[in-house]
Order: structure tokens, then sequence, then C-alpha cells
């Protein structure tokens, strides 16, 4: 069995890695690039129409601009102060950028340490999934 050397180096190496994990425990499951591991194995099972898209609007301007904006540029009327909701449309997701990692963020929330919460007690998987739809129609990247 190797021994692990008694050294400040050794004891610094093993405390920042357990500092990493504490971190992306405290972050609802995400990995160190950002993302949701599990969420990133999601598939959205709704067809990209217009019909879905539209539906996706219709429910993000319902539920979600008044902190996200009307264009989803981040500068909703009645966001809590301090909150600073990121713009959606630039093709920079902070918390992963696949379909199902914007799903797990929608329908759980953004992470305790976030004002955003969770909307899968206020809205059906498939209402969440047109959102996901409708904010790829807008983003840039």
């Amino acid at each position: 069995m190797r021994r692990i050397p008694n050294s400040p180096i050794a004891f610094l190496v093993l405390a920042y890695i357990a500092l990493i994990a504490v971190i992306a425990s405290a972050q609802g499951g995400q990995d160190a690039a950002g993302g949701n591991p599990e969420a990133r194995k999601l598939k959205n099972p709704v067809a990209v129409t217009p019909k879905s898209v539209k539906a996706g609007e219709q429910t993000f301007q319902k539920t979600c601009a008044a902190c996200h904006g009307k264009d989803a540029k981040g500068d909703g009327p009645t966001a809590p102060k301090d909150s600073h909701p990121p713009n959606l449309t630039d093709g920079i997701w902070t918390h992963g950028s696949t379909d199902g990692e914007i799903f797990a963020v929608i329908s759980d929330g953004a992470g305790p340490k976030s004002e955003m919460k969770s909307f899968k007690s206020k809205l059906t998987a498939e209402e969440i999934w047109n959102v996901v739809i409708y904010l790829r129609s807008l983003s840039k990247g």
C-alpha cells in the first residue's frame, strides 16, 4: 500500500480536491464545466415546430419575462434586487447548454445561491420543453 507523503503540498492538494467536490455538490450536481451530467443526457421529446416555439414563447412571457425580460435579455422589470438574471439570447449557459440542462434549471432551479427557483410545480414537463425550444429560437450561439 502506498503512503501519501506527509507534506504541506500534499495536504493542500487534497484540501483543494475536497473543496472542488463540496462546491460541485452545493451547485446541484453541476460538474466543473458548469453543467449537470445527469441532465445532459436528457433529450427533448417535443418536436421543434412553429407551434412548439409559439407555445414556449407564450409560457415564457407568462412565467419568465418578469425576471428575464420580454426579449429574454435579462432585464425583467421585477427581477429580485441585485439578482442579475442572465441574457438567454447570447448562447452562454452557466448551468449547461444542452436541452436537458436548460430543462433541469427551469424545472429544478439554478441552485441554492441563485434567485432562479424551481418551476416544476408550476409548469408541466411539456411546457418547460417548449420554453427550451423557444429559447433556442432566440439564441445567437
